[in-house]
């Protein structure tokens, strides 16, 4: 703050007593008199440049020495010798010698103690301190409230956070007949941008260009930040490019406003504008470009800001090393992390905290917990934020021993009552199957909020529980907590994971009826509920819709669309997404290119696949296995083994899913021995442990070629019971050949596994009939009736525009039956026509 001059000296012969009669003073008396005069004014500006100088170097001891130095020399002190004392505590923020000064001051009386000028410096002072009482008691004694007195409150108020009474002070100023300046008017917009409030924000904009402070860089700069808060980038964009002259916090303003605002790479864009300016990048700047790279998760960007921060010999500090050690996690580069976190200078609790949460989400709880026993052998206490951490690490883990010491932890220290803990305990029990103890901690939480309450109902969500979820949501309402999006979106996954279709697409509805609009985890969940409930028609329809609405679909959204094609072989809509990625020029992850692999292989394209695998930039290991899976689909059996070698030419280590794909390829073409090499290979060379369905491969490869001796011999030497899939492939292949002991022998296991299941009796039955054991074949029939199994039809369909056209065996319920059976009569005299012709 400017300072505020006062020249008054007092004058040493000033005396408060009237002399008894008048003094006769000669010529020589009056010269020394003079001389004496001359040099005690010269003596106490001295005193009062040494005590100036002092204060601003912030040596208030040694200030504090001279002032009773010149009292112990009877000079009368005036008021600008404790204005300059005051200022330099107020530089030091040293409350208790400035406390002493104001004593000493009282002592003077009120000829002190009322003298504006140093009322003034006392309620700097004490603001300046953040003396938020005695501050504004002095300040409503004030008799002449001046522009530096009201800049002085108005700023303490915005800084312990009563952003409103600041707004109300600078209201109050004008009124009151002074006009703010560039110290007042900084505080008063970060009060507006505090308070989000831009209307007033934007009437004190219009007050700066009325005054014409615009063109100076504090006040422009506070715009930049207020608009940046309030969330108006274009406002703030406008006054950050109308600036003549820009410093680094204008800069740093223009790069926070973006960063806050999800604009992370128009903020790393203007942080290397900056340096191309040559302006030096502060801490701000460092901490925003970190923040910036971390949320784009952009491994370069971020480097190269550590490098700034060393480069510029930054102390790493508890601010600057939480920024790298969040970046380093946030990129997974966790050991990077830990060398940041040993290197630094001081580390506070927030430190800890977020070492231990990137332990937590990054799965590596041991060493969490290993950090925890750190924390509190350097004599740190847990917090909230902490326990939130150990209790996710429970939870994720599904570690309930570990749970409950957490929460024992919270109930000794008394924590289970702050809402954010209470939620990570009843997310533990949650997640750890005790949902009766997660319920139990629910109820016993007097001040629930709204992520408390969303935590149980995505706890009976999880589960499936609708009925317990819908109950709980109606529940919130009646005691007054109004949801939000997230708890809309657990009632609906609660009866999508309960299979309850109709519930969950009324939830929907009801849900836009009262204004809440859905968002885009709210569309996903619902397209992934309906695909991976058989109904994959409607899944794309509400694709579409979403697409409708504006909202752009996240990589999840896409796989889940095109996994609902697949599911309903609809070639024409998966076309139609890939289309969608194209035009808008999306990169395509891992999962949407293995997505589209999938789709087009199993919607009869291979060469599409083909195409779409070809062009990926980046061929991992599932879309090496969608590829495989589909020569294996389409009877490519040798496309498939050439690209099983081409992935490990590349490096890559075959998974699990890897060979199934490609025994189900060799069974396939019957190819037996190469078959049975992968298989033995899979075992000694890359050590994957067989699985059940490896072994049905196998004995699926070996039936198909006739070798039913040597598949039973696998599936009686299996190191697991055989499922039904198993025995099932092999029953069916006995029938073909008419083994009927066999199939006799396999359906009694058959029928134990899967008592009922039609399909099982129908194979039994036709194997009775394939050796013409009549008999047997009808008993077996009527055990069917008598348990009412009927065997489903086979169905197929195809898609007419925007119709699908279903088609079960001896169904007769289409609309235009006659006529498609009609065509069907005249393609079939058509065939006979032609083979007659050939055959003649």
């Amino acid at each position: 703050m400017a300072s505020i001059t006062f020249t008054t000296t007092p004058n040493p012969k000033f005396s408060h007593t009237k002399p008894q009669k008048p003094l006769k003073l000669s010529q020589t008396h009056l010269t020394k008199l003079r001389e004496s005069d001359n040099s005690y004014e010269s003596l106490y500006k001295s005193y009062f440049h040494q005590i100036s100088s002092l204060s601003k170097e912030k040596q208030i001891r040694e200030a504090v020495d001279l002032l009773t130095e010149m009292k112990c020399r009877n000079f009368q002190i005036g008021p600008e010798i404790y204005g300059e004392l005051l200022q330099g505590c107020v530089y030091k923020r040293d409350m208790y010698t400035g406390q002493q000064i104001h004593a000493r001051i009282l002592k003077k009386g009120d000829f002190f103690a009322r003298n504006e000028y140093v009322e003034t410096k006392l309620v700097v002072f004490y603001s300046k301190c953040d003396a938020l009482d005695v501050a504004s008691r002095l300040f409503c004694r004030l008799r002449v409230k001046n522009v530096f007195s009201w800049a002085a409150i108005i700023g303490l108020n915005c800084r312990v956070g009563l952003s409103e009474k600041a707004l109300i002070g600078f209201v109050e100023m004008q009124e009151d007949g002074v006009s703010p300046d560039n110290f007042v008017l900084p505080n008063v917009l970060k009060a507006c941008g505090a308070l989000g409030w831009i209307g007033f924000g934007r009437a004190v904009h219009g007050y700066v260009l009325k005054v014409g402070f615009d063109g100076c860089v504090f006040v422009a700069s506070s715009l930049i930040d207020m608009y940046g808060k309030c969330g108006v980038l274009e406002e703030a964009r406008k006054v950050f490019d109308g600036m003549i002259a820009r410093n680094v916090v204008s800069w740093n303003s223009m790069i926070v406003g973006y960063v806050q605002n999800g604009f992370n790479e128009e903020a790393i864009r203007v942080f290397y504008e900056m340096t191309l300016e040559g302006v030096e990048p502060t801490r701000v700047s460092v901490t925003s470009l970190l923040s910036a790279s971390a949320n784009l998760d952009v491994l370069d960007e971020g480097k190269q800001a550590h490098a700034v921060a060393v480069i510029n010999g930054m102390e790493l500090d508890n601010v600057l090393g939480s920024s790298i050690i969040n970046f380093y996690s946030k990129v997974g580069l966790l050991e990077d992390a830990e060398v940041v976190f040993s290197r630094m200078v001081e580390r506070d609790i927030v430190t800890w905290n977020l070492l231990i949460a990137s332990y937590v989400q990054s799965g590596q709880v041991e060493k969490a917990l290993n950090t925890c026993r750190l924390m509190r052998s350097e004599y740190l206490r847990f917090d909230c934020v902490t326990l939130a951490s150990i209790l996710a690490a429970a939870a994720d883990t599904r570690n309930i021993k570990l749970g409950k010491e957490g929460h024992c932890y919270c109930i000794r220290n008394n924590f289970q009552s702050d809402v954010v803990v209470a939620s990570s305990i009843v997310d533990m029990y949650a997640k750890c199957e005790r949902i009766d103890n997660a319920k139990q901690v629910f109820n016993s939480i007097i001040l629930r909020d709204v992520v408390l309450w969303n935590t149980l109902l995505a706890a009976y969500a999880d589960l499936g529980r609708s009925g317990e979820a819908s109950r709980l949501f109606y529940q919130m309402q009646l005691e007054g907590e109004s949801p939000n999006i997230i708890s809309w979106n657990s009632v609906i996954l609660g009866f999508l994971r309960n299979g309850q279709m109709n519930e969950a697409k009324d939830m929907f509805l009801q849900m836009q009826s009262l204004g809440v609009q859905p968002n885009l985890i709210t569309w996903t969940t619902l397209i992934s509920g309906l695909a991976q409930n058989s109904c994959g028609n409607e899944a794309i329809l509400f694709f579409q819709e979403m697409l409708e609405t504006g909202i752009k679909p996240s990589t999840t959204t896409i796989t889940c669309a095109l996994s609902a094609c697949t599911d309903v072989a609809s070639l024409r809509n998966g076309r139609a997404i890939h289309g969608y990625l194209i035009r808008h020029d999306l990169c395509l992850p891992t999962p949407i290119v293995t997505s589209l692999v999938d789709m087009y292989a199993k919607c009869g394209n291979i060469h599409q696949a083909e195409r779409v695998f070809d062009i990926s930039p980046s061929k991992e290991l599932p879309v090496y296995n969608a590829m495989i899976s589909g020569y294996a689909m389409h009877g490519l059996a040798v496309e498939a083994l050439a690209l099983f070698k081409n992935l490990r030419q590349k490096g890559i280590d075959p998974d699990s899913i890897t060979f199934t794909n490609i025994l189900n390829a060799c069974s396939h073409a019957g190819l037996v021995n190469e078959g049975l090499e992968l298989f033995v290979g899979m075992v000694s060379d890359h050590q994957v442990k067989p699985s059940m369905e490896h072994f049905g491969c196998v004995v699926n490869l070996l039936s198909r070629c006739g070798n039913l001796d040597e598949a039973l011999r696998v599936i009686l030497t299996m190191p697991c019971d055989p499922d039904a899939h198993i025995i099932g492939s092999l029953l069916s292949i006995c029938v073909k050949n008419n083994e009927t002991e066999l199939a006799e022998y396999l359906s009694e296991h058959l029928l134990q596994l899967e008592p009922d299941n039609p399909g099982n009796y129908v194979a039994l039955s036709n194997a009775y009939a394939a050796s013409g054991r009549w008999n047997e074949a009808s008993k077996v029939r009527d055990i069917m009736k008598e348990k009412g199994l009927r065997k489903n039809p086979g169905c197929s369909w195809i898609q007419i525009g925007e119709e699908l056209h279903v088609f079960v065996a001896c169904d007769r319920s289409h609309p235009k039956t006659e006529e498609i059976y009609s065509t069907l009569a005249l393609l079939g005299m058509h065939v006979r026509l032609v083979s007659e012709i050939f055959c003649s």
